[in-house]
């Protein structure tokens, strides 16, 4: 009796390692064939070695410049409902940096220097000039406050969709077992057996983006899920935070809308935000929606920013 539950032990994990083995090759054909069918919709630009990748859609001055947030694997299409929303007034950028959407595995040192300095190349290579309106979600906004502190020339104004500030970082626990998982599921192709991650998704399940393009936006998030370049932001996200810090708050326009920091692991997420935007004599909504603001309350946020805007170019 004990032989047969051992071998029948055996034969199960041999079945379970079978089939793995068969989803990572799966896993491996689908992405030959996926990167084969859904090219870019925007333009890559060689910056420092390898290639990032710029959507831009409308006209008028300021140019908006959307910054992503850690792990949002497809921005072209995460900020669609709101950059939609504003494109018939302003020209709306969204640059992906390295190892994000359509842009190359940059392998290049991710401390806040040499990404700022990669977007700018991204952005000039394209034909964007300054002045710019950053539009900064999650961890986007270290980015966005260096920018400003750095190039004052070139910032009009932020405009934060739940962005992190310093203080933040003081307190964001390392979330080391989660992002083990995450990357194991997406690199062995696991995550494709739940299709709902991309079909629930705010930018599908809200049709901000179309059919052909829900079938893209599937194919950049079972296949760029946790590169190698979005772990090493996070490696860095300490470092740099300290770095901003340091800096001191920018001395330009700042409008944050900020969630109900339901699903951020920080504690006093919101109280953060709002204690950074009086600090910095700035303006800031509170609304209720969790983190991804952008996608959850794109309506509220575009003609908020679309006034506040308006106020600032008049000066």
């Amino acid at each position: 009796m004990e032989r047969r539950f051992v071998l029948l032990g055996l034969g199960l994990m041999t079945l379970i390692c079978l089939l793995f083995v068969a989803g990572v090759v799966g896993h491996r054909i689908h992405l030959a064939r996926e990167r084969a069918t859904h090219r870019p919709p925007g333009r890559l630009v060689t910056v420092n070695g390898h290639r990032l990748h710029v959507y831009s859609e409308g006209a008028g001055q300021p140019t908006l410049v959307f910054l992503a947030g850690s792990g949002t694997t497809a921005p072209t299409f995460d900020f669609r409902g709101l950059s939609r929303r504003l494109s018939g007034d302003f020209r709306t950028v969204v640059v992906e940096r390295a190892g994000y959407g359509w842009s190359d595995d940059g392998g290049t040192s991710r401390d806040i220097t040499t990404v700022l300095a990669e977007t700018r190349t991204a952005l000039s290579g394209s034909g964007h000039d300054p002045p710019y309106v950053l539009l900064p979600h999650s961890m986007g906004g270290l980015e966005a406050l260096h920018w400003a502190n750095r190039y004052p020339d070139e910032v009009v104004a932020i405009v934060g969709l739940d962005p992190a500030v310093p203080p933040v970082y003081e307190v964001l626990p390392p979330p080391r077992l989660v992002l083990a998982l995450v990357t194991f599921s997406a690199r062995s192709g696991l995550l494709r057996l739940v299709p709902s991650l991309c079909h629930e998704a705010p930018p599908v399940s809200r049709r901000y983006v179309s059919a052909e393009e829900t079938d893209a936006y599937c194919a950049v998030l079972f296949g760029r899920t946790m590169t190698r370049d979005m772990l090493a932001e996070v490696s860095a996200a300490q470092a740099n935070a300290e770095l901003v810090a340091a800096e001191g708050i920018p001395d330009v326009p700042l409008y944050l809308f900020i969630s109900d920091g339901s699903d951020v692991a920080v504690p006093d997420w919101t109280e953060l935000l709002v204690a950074y935007t009086e600090a910095a004599g700035g303006r800031y909504r509170l609304l209720d929606v969790p983190h991804y603001v952008h996608n959850l309350a794109a309506d509220t946020i575009a003609a908020k920013t679309r006034l506040f805007l308006e106020e600032i170019v008049a000066k």
